[in-house]
Formats: C-alpha cells, sequence, structure tokens
C-alpha cells in the first residue's frame, strides 16, 4: 500500500510513501561511518590524509609535521582522530611513526556513499 503525500506549500510537487524501506545499515556499522566522516570534518585531518596517500599511502610523521604551523601534540591528536575513525594505521619505527592509509576503510566508505547516491529520479 502506497500513500501520495502533497507537499502543501507546493501543490505541484508530489511523493509516494513507502512502507517497505528497511534500514540497511546496523547500529555498529552506522557509527563506524559516523566516527569516519567525523574524523574527515576537520580541514587539517583532509590535509593530512592527503599528504600521506602522496607517499604511496605511507608517510613518517615527521613528514606531515613539517607542513603545519600546529604543535606536535596537535598533530598527534589530528593522528589519533583519523586513527580512531578507522582511516589510517600508525607503527613506530625507531624514534619515528610511520603512518599509513587504510584502504579498506576508504574502500568501504566509498561504497556507502554509492549505495546512498543510488536514488532513482
Amino acid at each position: 500500500m502506497s500513500l501520495v503525500m502533497t507537499n502543501t506549500q507546493d501543490q505541484s510537487e508530489s511523493y509516494v510513501c513507502n512502507p517497505n524501506l528497511q534500514l540497511r545499515l546496523g547500529t555498529v556499522e552506522s557509527e563506524q561511518f559516523a566516527l569516519a566522516f567525523k574524523a574527515l570534518s576537520n580541514p587539517i585531518r583532509v590535509q593530512i590524509l592527503d599528504l600521506i596517500s602522496q607517499g604511496g599511502g605511507q608517510i613518517c610523521g615527521c613528514d606531515i609535521e613539517r607542513h603545519f604551523d600546529l604543535t606536535q601534540p596537535t598533530i598527534s591528536h589530528h593522528l589519533k582522530v583519523l586513527r580512531d575513525g578507522g582511516l589510517i594505521t600508525s607503527e613506530p619505527r625507531g624514534v619515528w611513526v610511520t603512518h599509513r592509509i587504510n584502504m579498506g576503510m576508504l574502500t568501504t566508505l566509498q561504497g556507502l556513499l554509492m549505495l546512498v547516491n543510488n536514488t532513482k529520479s
């Protein structure tokens, strides 16, 4: 059964309610996506992710720090948010830390965006 609804402000625009719609994402999945997008909601973190991608998907922390007029603890915080969002992994190498893009998460986010962009106009 479908219900036709009309926008009261514009009588020429109408849509059909669809009671068959289902949630496609579970709570855990949705929370994981939200953390990733939250990590990407800061321009510095987007720039850091871009720097890592330019390094072939892996760079040293020193190559990140020299691009920003920020303290090392602030850069570390941004890297932690990116790690918590599942966008990067970090591995100690001597006195430095190497940061790597988590390609699996980027592919998953791309899939989500393609899924929600699958609208039929």
